[in-house]
């Protein structure tokens, strides 16, 4: 059973011309005994924001500190601490941060939406 804590989990800066102020931690993943899924830590910082962008796996998100809007297809839902959303793959959907602190959250995917845990 592995106990970690975020503090000795190395952060990564995503980066990428449709992405802006995107740090992500890999919580827990197969690598940890959890076959099949990823639990990853996302930060947004003020006024960034995650690409825009679909695929053919799900999102499921708690919100942990900060506040921002989560769209997907076009619709937009305001978060904060919290919030849990479902974010179904196949829609376009991305999260800004229109706060003045970090918008952090948890975000689950299964293992196929994140193959940074072999890293």
């Amino acid at each position: 059973m592995p106990v970690k804590h975020m503090d000795d989990i190395k952060g990564k800066v995503l980066s990428g011309a449709d992405l802006q102020g995107v740090t992500k931690w890999i919580a827990l993943s197969p690598r940890d005994g959890w076959d099949g899924w990823v639990m990853r830590v996302l930060e947004v910082e003020p006024g960034g924001f995650t690409p825009f962008h679909t695929h053919g796996w799900p999102h499921i998100n708690y919100i942990l500190e900060g506040t921002g809007v989560l769209t997907s297809d076009g619709e937009q839902h305001r978060i904060r601490p919290g919030s849990v959303a479902y974010v179904d793959g196949m829609g376009e959907h991305n999260f800004k941060n229109d706060g003045d602190v970090p918008l952090r959250f948890i975000c689950i995917v299964p293992e196929e939406g994140d193959r940074d845990y072999l890293g």
